[in-house]
């Protein structure tokens, strides 16, 4: 009996040996490589650099922007905003009174109407863009901080627009870093 167990033990332990390195190794090396090599610049973080080469930020995580002079994005439940690594939602449901009092504030505290994607966290806390409606709500906002036409304020945000993919696949949507760093490429 004893010989038989042992021997119908070594495939098994042969076989999860040769599935920790085929996927727990090779598989991932693999994909890395594919990755760096096909979408080097989305496998690094989409990463946003000044012309000094610095970073400045990523193209999929959203920051916070506070000052009146720039447009704000979303809400975050991320952490204490945008926290990559307190990735996640806030858990509050629909009939969540702190849900309801939060954007109650965040809607007080803005004009009317107020996009939802303005006093609305997105499901990762994450997400850099905001409707084209919730960018062209903040224009007169921006413009007189800024002390510019609000009509150059709308067209630095018509041309950030970012299109549905193939026209029809999403909404158009604004990614709230490249709006501002345009607008901080207009300063002399």
């Amino acid at each position: 009996m004893g010989q038989d167990f042992t021997s119908s033990l070594r495939p098994a332990f042969a076989m999860t040996i040769l599935f920790a390195l085929l996927l727990g190794i090779l598989y991932p090396l693999a994909m890395t490589g594919v990755g760096q090599t096909i979408f080097p610049d989305q496998a690094n973080g989409s990463l946003v650099r000044d012309a000094g080469g610095r970073v400045v930020g990523s193209a999929l995580i959203g920051q916070a922007f506070a000052s009146p002079g720039y447009f704000h994005g979303r809400p975050s439940a991320a952490g204490k905003g945008y926290d990559g690594l307190a990735s996640s939602g806030s858990n509050l449901g629909p009939a969540s009174q702190a849900l309801a009092d939060r954007v109650r504030a965040d809607v007080d505290a803005g004009r009317s109407p107020t996009p939802a994607d303005l006093v609305t966290a997105s499901a990762s806390g994450l997400d850099p863009h905001i409707s084209l409606e919730a960018a062209l709500v903040q224009v007169a906002r921006v413009a007189a901080a800024r002390g510019m036409p609000e009509e150059q304020a709308r067209d630095l945000v018509e041309r950030a627009v970012e299109r549905p993919m193939l026209g029809f696949l999403g909404t158009p949507h604004v990614n709230v870093l490249a709006v501002n760093r345009a607008l901080d490429a207009l300063r002399p």
